[in-house]
């Protein structure tokens, strides 16, 4: 069973959109949780003046070396350029959880990261596109956008038996670099766009953004990371998960 949520009404249940506050947006790559041990007051026998004295001074100097805390940076380097001329054949789109593209290895039994240049587009039946995902493909998904028109997405469960994957392939990325002509309808060639399979868990997802070089909503370094922190999104479903 297909369990889906999106823009639109489609032919297996009431979909709803999923649209991201920009407010919201600033928590989608980082997320912090609050300690659950709490320190137990530290308790010391009585001091002579004198004591007192010198351990107030050890702790100014203490307190005055100590070692900042760093924290890690998110790499924003510029989007490398797109990579040979636009083309169908590698060209992916979201209209709808029933009508949208991603693209796949075209050759039996290989890999993601091994089909960056010959990856081509799979398609939705009826979309328009000349190859199509097997039925019972897609389990799960769901469309969100940002509310200031800066990038649409589709995250989802998919069912890996059903497509001629490698076996146990952890997945790979796509984007404008790979494969040769790569690009989403939704910012046109050469906006950023970024797409990950991951056979092995399940699951994919593709953020297309309206422009060039967006390296805040389609970070394009965050390839090896996994769908739910390059693309954080539902990844859960009635009946299906894939998070």
């Amino acid at each position: 069973m297909l369990v889906v949520a999106g823009r639109s009404t489609n032919r297996y249940q009431d979909l709803t959109v999923d649209t991201i506050p920009a407010h919201q947006r600033h928590n989608e790559t980082l997320a912090t949780r609050p300690s659950s041990q709490s320190k137990k007051p530290h308790r010391s026998p009585k001091k002579g003046t004198k004591q007192v004295a010198r351990l107030q001074r050890r702790s100014r100097v203490a307190s005055n070396s100590t070692t900042p805390t760093h924290h890690p940076r998110v790499n924003a380097a510029p989007t490398p350029q797109p990579t040979g001329p636009s083309s169908v054949s590698t060209t992916v789109h979201i209209t709808s959880v029933t009508d949208f593209a991603l693209l796949l290895p075209s050759r039996d039994g290989e890999y993601i990261s091994d089909a960056e240049s010959d990856a081509t587009a799979y398609c939705t039946n009826g979309s328009s596109c000349q190859n199509t995902f097997p039925a019972g493909f897609v389990t799960g998904a769901t469309i969100s956008e940002a509310s200031d028109g800066s990038y649409i997405q589709i995250t989802g469960c998919l069912d890996p038996g059903k497509f001629q994957f490698a076996q146990d392939d952890a997945g790979g990325q796509m984007d404008v670099r790979f494969p040769n002509g790569a690009k989403c309808t939704f910012g046109g060639y050469g906006a950023s766009f970024i797409e990950q399979v991951e056979p092995s868990a399940n699951r994919f997802c593709l953020r297309c953004c309206a422009s060039a070089n967006d390296q805040v909503n389609c970070n394009s370094h965050n390839d090896k990371a996994g769908c739910p922190v390059a693309v954080p999104g539902t990844y859960d479903f009635d009946g299906v998960s894939c998070s």
